[in-house]
């Protein structure tokens, strides 16, 4: 028996189901469904009609197929907190993880279905595919520098005509606090994974939604909704994003049949600029910052995602960290309220110690 019905929250039913959820909270007229074959470019008009798939089959996380799938335990009975902590810059810490492998493959929204989707750039995790769940996960072989992150992290793979482009090197992947109050953010749970933004957005749709940062970057343009035309030809430039994923958690289930009505973005509290957790949503987790870097520029028109133009862009996020490491890092850098490195130490306040050795292991 589940504790809680297998439903959307009333707002999220009807209309929600047909025209797509966008930015978390607000009922989008379009939205879309990660689509197989090559890469395209998008058209005008694709947008309309289409939702974004659901997971509507038995994988080895989700037994019934329902796209329900529950934590253990569930958290209930959390009043998203309005209090104002001491002053702290940042509550944050980093984790590094390196590019593992390309595959057409997405275990959130296609569990079980090899070749389903367009393809994807996988971080974190060696064993990602289709048949991922947090068993096969868990413990396993990482590219991230903490060797207790075998979480796994995707996003659509990058072309130049016809050439794949990789990030070289570790990707900087930020926990940091959505919230106002930092100390009352905690560890993710074993095993939520979650959608960031959607394949199907429009160009509007993308810069309004509340993960966009700065949108597409390279050289001295900034805030570009989709990739430049052009970047300086000079090998100090490379094309970046950033992009920011919901933070506040419903507690009750590590995964929807959306990916994404169990999280939901802060909102600012009333009468100030703080933000806060809605109360649908209650529990603080970290919220995560993708900051993208592809070794390519000068011409760019050539340049598109897996997924379509450049505003297409989303990424997934499936947990997998050990859970004392993970905890300890919440603690010390976002709790603490520090900006950290991969080992959970802060330059600026050397005197407040590291979490990691030298292994980026925890002792």
């Amino acid at each position: 028996m589940r504790s809680s019905p297998k439903r959307l929250p009333a707002l999220l039913l009807g209309t929600a189901l047909v025209a797509g959820v966008l930015g978390f909270g607000t009922i989008a007229s379009a939205a879309g469904t990660d689509d197989a074959g090559p890469p395209a470019v998008a058209t005008a008009g694709v947008h309309a009609g289409h939702v974004m798939a659901v997971s509507t089959r038995a994988s080895g996380d989700d037994a019934d197929g329902d796209g329900y799938i529950p934590a253990v335990p569930q958290v209930t009975g959390v009043t998203p907190s309005t209090a104002t902590p001491p002053p702290a810059y940042h509550h944050e810490f980093q984790a590094g993880c390196a590019v593992t492998h390309t595959a057409p493959d997405d275990p959130i929204v296609y569990p079980g279905q090899f070749g389903k989707s367009h393809d994807h750039t996988f971080m974190g995790n060696t064993s990602t595919n289709a048949a991922s769940t947090t068993g096969s996960l868990y413990g396993g072989s990482t590219t991230c520098k903490a060797p207790a992150d075998a979480s796994a992290y995707w996003m659509p793979s990058l072309y130049k005509g016809d050439q794949k482009i990789l990030p070289v090197g570790p990707q900087v992947i930020y926990y940091k606090a959505g919230v106002t109050d930092y100390r009352s953010v905690r560890p993710f749970p074993k095993g939520l994974r979650f959608v960031v933004g959607n394949p199907m957005q429009s160009a509007e749709e993308f810069r309004a939604h509340k993960g966009f940062v700065e949108g597409w970057e390279c050289g001295d343009s900034f805030f570009n909704t989709d990739i430049p035309a052009t970047c300086p030809a000079r090998p100090d430039v490379q094309l970046n994003l950033r992009m920011q994923a919901p933070s506040c958690w419903n507690g009750l289930y590590l995964d929807t049949p959306d990916h994404k009505s169990h999280m939901a973005y802060p909102v600012v509290k009333p009468g100030t600029n703080d933000n806060m957790c809605p109360a649908s949503h209650p529990v603080a987790l970290p919220m995560i910052e993708f900051k993208m870097a592809w070794p390519v520029n000068g011409d760019m028109s050539q340049v598109r995602l897996a997924s379509g133009r450049g505003y297409s862009f989303h990424y997934d996020f499936f947990n997998a960290w050990e859970e004392r490491t993970l905890k300890a890092m919440v603690d010390h850098c976002i709790v603490g309220g520090l900006q950290c490195d991969t080992r959970g130490f802060d330059l600026y306040r050397p005197e407040r110690g590291v979490v990691l050795d030298e292994n980026h292991r925890l002792p």
